[in-house]
């Protein structure tokens, strides 16, 4: 049985590492849907728990989440993940490269 696309997406966020960070659009791209950012915004709000979900943030660094962004940055912050003054995520500093550094962020 072939993997739905909310199914990649996870089996992608989990191989983010502690202390680094990958944007909806990222991911996106990364499993080949170059404008697929918004439904990446869909997997995540539906993320099981044992995903870390709090990696994905928007392409500027912003935490998304509403009610669950406090959270999200809390925990961001535990391990480690750098932010700028304005409380945005440098993603400059921390951005993940992928599972075999593929870069074109």
């Amino acid at each position: 049985m072939e993997e739905t696309f909310f199914e990649r997406v996870y089996g992608l966020v989990k191989k983010i590492p502690r202390g680094k960070a990958a944007s909806y659009g990222q991911l996106a791209w990364m499993l080949g849907e170059v404008h697929g950012a918004r439904q990446v915004g869909w997997a995540m709000r539906r993320c099981p728990d044992e995903i870390p979900w709090q990696r994905v943030v928007c392409a500027d660094g912003r935490i998304a989440g509403g009610d669950y962004a406090e959270i999200r940055k809390a925990l961001l912050m535990e391990e480690g993940v750098p932010f700028l003054p304005d409380g945005r995520v440098d993603l400059e500093a921390c951005r993940w490269a992928g599972p075999e550094t593929q870069s074109a962020f």
